[in-house]
């Protein structure tokens, strides 16, 4: 589990299709092996380090839903939560649900299937950075983003056109499964909101 509080840029050494390395320094202190760390958001398990890279290997569920790898990428690097971290984000699990289009201004295009999870004020991760939805209509979400966030993660990078990885809020899913598998006479829109769901 993580947060979505992007702890260093990485740079990508290489990447062959399955193996990839990386370059970073701060996400290796007291990192071992079998240790996760998340890459633009997406958890991937240390396999291998050295003094100042690490590795690991990229199954084809993970290429398949992301935006993929490619060697002299800057990514955002995250180490996994640990008790006595701060929770200065939100619960990100590293586990990508999807791509989304980059449209300038801080607003992005989502996939309609995955919509339904960005609400208005909630949390998503793009690239791992745990963002607050300003906006929401449909298929497009605007996010909050403040200087130092841009100088800090690799949303600084972004142009229009380019693709991003996004992770909804894991609380989003769980409400859905629940109104889905109960007997939901009695929840309405006001229950939702009085309850803190929306």
């Amino acid at each position: 589990m993580f947060t979505g509080i992007v702890e260093e840029i990485g740079l990508i050494k290489s990447f062959d299709g399955r193996k990839l390395i990386v370059e970073c320094s701060k996400v290796l202190e007291n990192t071992q092996i079998g240790d996760s760390i998340a890459i633009n958001g997406c958890c991937q398990t240390v396999t291998n380090m050295t003094a100042n890279t690490f590795c690991t290997d990229v199954s084809q569920e993970t290429l398949k839903i992301t935006k993929g790898f490619k060697s002299a990428e800057k990514v955002n690097l995250e180490r996994a939560l640990t008790p006595n971290k701060r929770m200065g984000g939100h619960i990100v699990q590293g586990h990508i649900d999807g791509t989304a289009k980059y449209l300038g201004d801080s607003r992005f295009e989502i996939p309609h299937e995955v919509s339904k999870y960005v609400v208005y004020k909630g949390s998503i991760a793009i690239d791992g950075v745990s963002l607050t939805i300003s906006k929401s209509e449909q298929n497009i979400f605007e996010v909050a983003l403040i200087p130092h966030t841009l100088e800090n993660t690799t949303l600084q990078y972004l142009k229009t056109g380019d693709f991003v990885n996004i992770e909804t809020d894991i609380l989003g899913r769980y409400v859905e499964k629940f109104l889905s598998t109960q007997n939901n006479s009695n929840i309405t829109e006001n229950f939702l909101k009085e309850n803190g769901f929306i």
